[in-house]
């Protein structure tokens, strides 16, 4: 769409590239944010991608695993995940479909892959929830993937629009608290788009196939494969792909600007109640 020329345009303040890990069962992932060098940016907590086409890397799943006070977002690009927990709630996540789980004041659940062969790629990203939120009911809004919305709001150019808006196209995930914003953007070779961010959010852009430009001019910067463009200075955002197509995805929220208390898998806004999602847990009050 287009934006209005004295709207000051967003560069990248930083550039981060993840790191190898695991978690559950010994899944094999990277970590991109909640590491050492981008331990958070606030709402986000953790964004974690997972790709491979080995089945030893990921079919010992997530098994029973707590949470409290936040929420985890599962975009599932290439694959099938079973997920269940402790509340009677159960589904199948496949290709191109979202989980949005807000674990609230608590449940314990799994996530296992339902395959035994074949790619297994994907995002995880947590969001905070603010102090009154967090030990809400939880709820998961799931959709599979003819429910997400697809815009074409260029020539080349394809959004597929999890939460907010783009291309005139709006999400079907809601999170007044944070006001989300999360698309996974295709560029064909030589394509270009440039799209509004709201002001005052935090946001980032990761590319996860082929090497995208962020911004104008000489603020211009190359994202490469695996790499995870901190964003700011403005609300114009301009999007090119070079020689090559590019695929990434464009994650924003409104920061919550709380104390975060957190460990494992519990975030909440002071050591007091982060010791007592502990005890809550281990007398089973999930």
């Amino acid at each position: 769409m287009s934006i209005h020329p004295q709207v000051e345009s967003v560069r990248v303040l930083r550039k981060v590239r993840g790191l190898p890990t695991s978690d559950g069962a010994g899944v094999r992932l990277t970590r991109v944010i909640g590491g050492p060098e981008l331990p958070d940016l606030d709402p986000f907590l953790l964004l974690d991608e997972f790709g491979t086409d080995r089945a030893e890397d990921y079919i010992a799943g997530f098994p029973d695993h707590p949470h409290r006070g936040f929420e985890t977002v599962t975009y599932m690009l290439d694959g099938r995940m079973r997920h269940r927990d402790n509340h009677g709630n159960e589904g199948l996540l496949t290709s191109g479909g979202v989980q949005w789980m807000t674990a609230g004041r608590g449940l314990v659940h799994s996530e296992m892959p339902e395959q035994e062969s074949g790619r297994m790629r994907g995002f995880q990203l947590w969001v905070n929830l603010p102090a009154r939120e967090k030990m809400t009911d939880p709820r998961y809004q799931e959709f599979g993937a003819e429910r997400i919305p697809v815009a074409h709001p260029a020539a080349g150019v394809e959004v597929r629009v999890i939460a907010g808006r783009a291309g005139g196209v709006e999400g079907p995930i809601r999170q007044p608290a944070t006001d989300p914003l999360y698309l996974d953007i295709i560029l064909a070779a030589g394509s270009a788009w440039e799209c509004e961010l709201a002001a005052g959010h935090n946001a980032f852009a990761y590319v996860f196939e082929g090497q995208a430009t962020v911004g104008e001019g000489g603020d211009a910067r190359l994202l490469e494969t695996s790499e995870l463009g901190v964003l700011g200075g403005g609300t114009r955002l301009v999007l090119r792909a070079g020689a090559t197509p590019a695929r990434l995805i464009l994650v924003a929220g409104r920061p919550l600007r709380e104390p975060v208390a957190r460990y494992g898998p519990f975030v909440m806004n002071t050591r007091q109640e982060l010791m007592q999602a502990f005890v809550d847990f281990q007398e089973g009050r999930f």
